[in-house]
């Protein structure tokens, strides 16, 4: 596959999944050497597919018995290709942050299957499972609780070398934290301060340079400027993909904020109620829309410019978000949906092209799960 460049178009044939290629290993020393083996820029390094989480519902207190569960994801498959950034967009409660704690192991899945370069992590344990969440790491939303404050910044960063000593020998860990602490543009000799002695966007490179203590592949950004004030928001943002280029690192960019993601992503998904809506190129979610919660979910951007408020069509939603508990039927935006009809009550529609764009060489042309997918001229540009 062609490198990766978001300026130069290269993405534009980037399909959303492609075939795994299951690496089998006899033992646990060959999946470890699986694991630690390169991949090729371009390269599918994590493919998720089928992708559940299922919370149960219980009832009683001396004999609990499940009366249902929260579907906070339900069947959801991605690629994400070694150096690129895949952001996930989506309203609060549709499952982009129980996904990125699955792909983290930090929940076990229901059902489905995560591939890190063609081992399934899911099924790993041991030092073949530790290897990986040495290459699989998280920066977190709120920089305020995510870091410990009876800790100083040393120990902070550095406690990931207790758990993977191999990466930074005892006597060679004070030196490293204090290259991290620059990396991320902190003076290195704030090393034995503590975290309520700094502001919000210090104490988030702080978790930036955490993430990067172990020279992780993926990183996997929960909303990490969510908490953060405008100005700010930019300073981490621009660090992020400096460190991206100089680290050769590939980003799950989790945000509400549209801009952002738009900026930072090479690709983008729009996730709702446990479900992949859409997913293509930025520019195709951005600018030629076919699913209508994608469309919907744009329109709601502010537009400074009078003149484009007035050329496009503002889209106001009715109707609450269904309960993850109790999802619709079929199409699950279909109970706020201005196209719904019988068919999408009765069939779930796939996340694939739409029939009417695939003969067609056009940015519509991207996987849209509906059933009348379609173009249409909103408000709204998040750029």
């Amino acid at each position: 596959m062609a490198e990766l460049d978001k300026n130069d178009g290269s993405l534009d044939s980037t399909p959303n999944v492609t075939d795994v290629v299951e690496v089998e290993a006899a033992d646990e020393t060959a999946a470890v050497a699986a694991i630690e083996a390169p991949v090729e820029r371009g390269e599918p390094i994590l493919q998720v597919r089928n992708l559940v989480k299922h919370f149960p519902l219980s009832q009683g207190i001396l004999f609990k018995r499940q009366i249902g569960a929260v579907k906070a994801v339900d069947g959801v498959s991605f690629d994400l290709y070694q150096g690129e950034t895949l952001g996930i967009v989506g309203e609060s409660g549709c499952g982009k942050s129980t996904v990125a704690r699955l792909l983290m192991t930090l929940e076990t899945a229901t059902s489905g299957e995560v591939f890190y370069k063609g081992q399934d992590i899911t099924r790993l344990s041991g030092r073949a499972l530790k290897a990986v969440r040495r290459n699989i790491q998280m920066v977190f939303q709120d920089p305020y609780t995510s870091l410990n404050p009876r800790m100083t910044v040393g120990d902070i960063i550095g406690e990931p070398f207790d758990i993977h000593p191999e990466v930074a020998p005892k006597g060679d860990r004070r030196r490293k934290v204090q290259e991290l602490l620059d990396v991320v543009g902190l003076n290195p000799e704030y090393i034995n301060r503590y975290p309520h002695q700094f502001s919000g966007g210090q104490r988030q490179r702080i978790g930036i340079a955490r993430g990067l203590a172990l020279n992780p592949e993926i990183i996997i950004c929960d909303e990490p400027v969510s908490a953060l004030d405008v100005s700010v928001q930019a300073q981490v943002i621009n660090l992020m993909e400096k460190l991206q280029d100089e680290f050769n690192l590939s980003y799950l960019f989790i945000a509400h904020d549209l801009s952002i993601v738009r900026h930072i992503s090479d690709r983008v998904g729009v996730m709702y109620l446990g479900k992949m809506a859409e997913i293509g190129t930025d520019s195709e979610i951005y600018d030629h829309p076919t699913h209508p919660y994608t469309q919907a979910l744009l329109s709601a951007v502010p537009v400074p410019d009078p003149e484009a408020r007035e050329r496009g069509e503002r889209i106001i939603l009715t109707g609450d978000v269904p309960s993850p508990a109790n999802p619709p039927s079929g199409c699950r935006f279909r109970t706020r949906c201005w196209k719904a009809q019988d068919k999408c009550a009765t069939e779930t529609p796939l996340l694939a092209i739409p029939e009417r764009f695939k003969s067609v060489d056009s940015p519509a042309a991207h996987e849209s799960a509906c059933h009348f997918a379609e173009e249409k001229d909103i408000v709204g540009a998040a750029s």
